[in-house]
């Protein structure tokens, strides 16, 4: 399979709104395998990342979701319970839900039996809604959190003033004894069991750039090769 090669300038910008970008390092980026070929990547999310916020056929087709589509076969779920898990090998939460905890219990015994997660956990989003607070289809505040990081060793909180791999507005912190902690506590990676979950405390970042969906993407193949 031919690899294509980009280039990213080192930059350091700090912008009115808190927005924060700096370098990622030279890196070759496969060409995107044919739709027969492509992996599936379970998805949950509380983002309108799939159909917009209006749920019209019209009004889908994020950036994000692009970007996923060109290298998997994305299957939205709407719980993390053990049958929509069934059979699948990874799986994408963007800001999810507030998952009830039995659910968050069969969740945690998919990934200890071997599968990978990437949950991205802001604890303060800042992603623009036109619904009113309140609205059960309004993306929650902040994530959810009812023990599964703590389960999985991992404490998240509010700020992150240091320098990341991304554009980020209100970004958390990740700290544990546990996880390889990295990106000066923007990502957690942890083994949990058989399977691996990556923590990222932000959800915002899936609306910037380029440069910020490599790292979605990035972070995605790493759970796949481990």
């Amino acid at each position: 399979m031919i690899a294509r090669r980009w280039w990213a300038v080192a930059t350091l910008l700090v912008a009115a709104g808190g927005g924060i970008a700096v370098a990622i390092a030279d890196r070759e980026v496969p060409a995107a395998p044919a739709p027969a070929e492509r992996p599936a990547l379970a998805l949950l999310t509380s983002l309108p990342l799939v159909f917009g916020e209006s749920f019209g056929l019209q009004s889908g087709g994020s950036a994000a979701l692009s970007r996923l589509e060109q290298r998997y076969s994305v299957r939205p779920i709407a719980v993390a319970d053990s049958a929509s898990l069934k059979g699948q090998r990874l799986l994408l939460m963007a800001h999810p839900r507030a998952q009830p905890a039995e659910l968050l219990v069969e969740l945690d015994e998919w990934v200890r039996g071997g599968g990978r997660v990437l949950l991205l956990a802001d604890p303060r989003l800042s992603w623009e809604s036109k619904r009113p607070i309140g609205d059960p289809l309004r993306p929650p505040p902040a994530f959810a959190d009812t023990g599964l990081l703590a389960h999985w060793g991992v404490e998240l909180t509010e700020g992150n003033d240091s320098e990341l791999p991304v554009e980020a507005v209100t970004p958390g912190k990740l700290a544990s004894r546990l996880c390889e902690v990295a990106a000066n506590g923007f990502i957690a990676r942890c083994p949990v069991g058989k399977g691996r979950a990556t923590i990222i405390a932000d959800a915002d970042f899936l609306n910037g750039g380029q440069k910020n969906l490599d790292l979605l993407m990035s972070e995605l193949e790493r759970l796949e090769s481990r």
